[in-house]
């Protein structure tokens, strides 16, 4: 299995890859701008996306996925109770936002708990998603 992990700041990448060799995994990182250089079409089984919005970029993840490959993204919402994440709200998703942007794919599991309930408990400031491109 080989594992593959791009972002934008060289901190982070260094960071994955002082761990990784730590951990003896062996991981390709780069310091990489996926909205300039989008993943290729059909070469991941599995795509993690984690704090990180650019609604254009939603197309280019869904055709770098595989028949029966799983994206897992998970990001700050508009809609939130702590100041954790972007003050701008351009980088925030709005309600349900990530249904739409990944409509073409099979949904797994969704969570956005919003303003819901007790606002001290539970999954808040984000929302997540995990869903499977079809098998051919």
């Amino acid at each position: 299995m080989e594992t593959f992990a791009g972002d934008g700041a060289a901190t982070a990448v260094a960071k994955l890859k002082a761990w990784a060799t730590r951990e003896r995994m062996p991981v390709h990182a780069e310091v990489r701008d996926v909205v300039a250089d989008p993943p290729e079409a059909g070469r991941f089984d599995v795509i993690t996306v984690c704090r990180f919005l650019e609604r254009d970029l939603a197309p280019a993840l869904v055709a770098a996925l595989r028949p029966g490959g799983v994206l897992f993204y998970q990001t700050f919402t508009r809609s939130h109770v702590s100041e954790r994440g972007p003050s701008h709200a351009d980088f925030r998703l709005d309600d349900n936002e990530l249904l739409h942007l990944f409509a073409p794919l099979r949904i797994l599991v969704y969570r956005e708990e919003d303003r819901v309930g007790d606002l001290a408990r539970g999954f808040r400031d984000e929302a997540q998603l995990v869903a499977q491109k079809r098998p051919v």
